[in-house]
């Protein structure tokens, strides 16, 4: 696990190594252990290095083929690297070190794009082609690494890299926010858009690749998960899971340092930890509030069970909102979701311990584990009333107030591509954009953001399309852009067996009502977990990372703070303040739960004045 930062095609005149070290100082934290620079008139790369498997100084990048007249800069790991190395030595190629990232650059030269088919990992990487003045640069198939790109600069360079923030010290990259990705982002929580925040600056897509040459992009997309049915048994897809993730997990644990696993009491990280067998595991909590925000305790259980060492740390509201400038400084770009402040301190507890761990992310995309994909009985009822008598329903409810039965009335006369646009949902889109000032409202609609999506899928079942939304905008933009990005912090590399290429080969095959049924979601991976953990863990219902923010908000502290921010000119730039303030007071009162429409607006404010008050 490490970064990099690359420009390419620049005319303005400066030093390219200073600029090029004072870039990879800003990503420090995704490589302390050692830096490299390779420059021509052409392109100039850094990267960062956090050493995971060879140690030696052979394996530092950025790395060359035998001629070096091809240069890679890599962030992941190939997990079937060396399957893949032996394969290439077959036919020739000669490697001076025992990593996984040289296999990249052999590969590239002996298979060139078509090498991507051959990979299971998780990567974001760029190669120098010298020969023909070309980048291929590439993101895996899930979207697990980041990687950004831009050529909206004064002098027209192309830049691209693991952060943005290291964009910031290229000479001829303006910084300037888009306002079009504020609107979408309070409905979806995360920057939704291939644009991000900061205007001009794109995301290469997962199972995206590019070719950079003579200043023009070229991207291709060379994978996508798509569900295929087959008709089998329960029986032989319990087997086939469990026999596909022992495999995966045991790729995912090639390591020459230390390994742990995150643990919460859920069914993905228990099966992981009880397949990984670690040393240790590691867990956190929050103070008791209708006993729903600390797992620890079940963390524990299940860690003396496997005979297990288990590390874990209760957190406080103090420290929280004291590191929430940091976690959204780390995070690029503004992302509410609350479980990123946990995880973060998660990530840090980890570190004094291990350098890597395996985590859960993934399986409920996958597998189909989130409640949304479960119908519940009173809608599977209703259901069976013709939908164009629920549609006239459904009309009139959106006419009246808002309340349970309105808005059970209004999704029972919707299609799921109505009422679906993925696992969080914050702000309705019309409160988004009356909260918004005119010129902020302008963003792409959600039926826009999810259509394309949609649109690929439309002749599957329900439970299909929305695990196929989610698997192309939450799970690159929420869960996997939280989970690297708060490990990354701590200088920790994260690694999530569920979103393996075979694992989800498998998945794609289960039927959909072995996925998610009237029993439970997830079924068929919770009935092969439970042949390896208690019931009490294997069938424990789907919970998350629960953060209390909305006890912490009727704290007169936390109250006082979040007003300030809400008051201030700043927000006065963006928002219709009186409605901000409005949801505050009603939710400190109890009159309301605003709870999340609070903290995503209270966390773009924090984000904007971190990068553009205080950089």
């Amino acid at each position: 696990m490490c970064g990099f930062i690359g420009f390419a095609n620049t005319t303005l005149r400066f030093n390219k190594e200073t600029v090029i070290n004072d870039m990879m100082d800003m990503i420090v934290h995704r490589g302390p252990d050692s830096a490299g620079v390779y420059s021509d008139d052409k392109v100039t790369l850094g990267f960062r290095r956090l050493k995971i498997i060879d140690l030696s100084e052979d394996a530092s990048q950025p790395m060359y083929n035998e001629d070096k007249t091809c240069v890679l800069i890599f962030n992941g790991e190939i997990y079937n690297f060396q399957e893949l190395r032996k394969e290439l030595e077959e036919k020739g190629h000669i490697f001076k070190s025992h990593t996984d990232s040289e296999v990249l650059i052999h590969g590239y030269e002996e298979y060139g794009v078509e090498l991507l088919k051959k990979l299971r990992g998780m990567f974001a990487f760029a190669i120098w082609d010298t020969k023909n003045e070309s980048l291929f640069i590439a993101r895996d198939f899930f979207g697990i690494k980041p990687l950004y790109y831009t050529q909206n600069t004064e002098d027209n360079s192309f830049i691209f890299g693991s952060e943005i923030k290291s964009f910031l010290k290229h000479p001829g990259f303006k910084k300037e926010l888009n306002k079009d990705a504020l609107k979408p982002y309070l409905t979806f929580q995360y920057s939704v858009l291939e644009e991000t925040f900061f205007k001009g600056v794109y995301k290469l897509k997962p199972g995206h690749y590019m070719i950079y040459k003579d200043g023009q992009i070229e991207t291709k997309q060379y994978w996508d998960p798509k569900f295929d049915e087959k008709e089998n048994s329960l029986e032989y897809y319990v087997e086939k899971i469990k026999e596909t993730m022992k495999e995966s997990v045991a790729y995912h644990q090639i390591s020459d340092v230390k390994v742990g696993s995150f643990l919460s009491g859920g069914v993905d990280s228990s099966y992981i930890t009880s397949l990984l067998m670690p040393n240790k595991t590691f867990s956190v909590g929050f103070e008791v509030y209708e006993a729903i925000f600390d797992e620890t305790d079940m963390a524990k259980d299940l860690s003396d069970i496997l005979n297990i060492q288990n590390e874990r740390k209760i957190i406080s509201a103090d420290e929280c909102f004291e590191m929430l400038p940091t976690i959204q400084y780390h995070m690029d770009e503004p992302q509410s979701n609350p479980s990123s402040v946990p995880l973060y301190f998660l990530a840090g507890l980890a570190r004094e311990h291990v350098t890597v761990v395996l985590s859960g992310e993934g399986a409920d995309e996958i597998f189909g584990g989130y409640p949304w994909y479960q119908q519940s009985p009173s809608m599977e009822k209703y259901e069976k009333v013709p939908f164009a008598f629920r549609r006239s329903i459904s009309n009139v409810a959106k006419m009246l107030p808002r309340n349970k039965i309105t808005n059970f009335l209004i999704k029972g006369g919707q299609r799921v591509e109505e009422k679906f646009i993925g696992e969080a949902k914050v702000f309705e889109e019309e409160d988004a954009y009356k909260v918004l000032k005119e010129e902020y409202r302008k963003g792409p609609s959600v039926g826009s953001v999810t259509k394309k999506v949609y649109d690929k899928v439309k002749n599957k079942d329900d439970v299909t399309k929305m695990q196929y939304l989610d698997l192309n905008l939450w799970l690159p933009g929420d869960i996997l852009l939280k989970a690297d990005k708060m490990s990354m912090a701590h200088s920790l590399e994260l690694r999530v067996p569920f979103l393996d290429k075979e694992v989800m080969a498998l998945a794609s095959k289960l039927p959909s009502e072995i996925r998610v049924n009237n029993i439970d979601t997830k079924y068929a991976l919770r009935v092969a977990a439970n042949e390896t953990l208690p019931d009490e863990w294997a069938k424990r219902p789907k919970l998350g990372f629960p953060v209390p923010i909305r006890y912490w908000m009727r704290e007169k502290k936390y109250y006082d703070l979040i007003k300030e921010m809400f008051q201030s000119d700043m927000a006065k730039e963006f928002f219709n303040t009186d409605e901000l303030i409005r949801y505050l007071d009603e939710h400190y009162t109890k009159k309301s739960n605003y709870a999340r429409y609070i903290w995503t607006v209270y966390v773009f404010l924090v984000w904007y004045q971190k990068f553009f008050i205080e950089m």
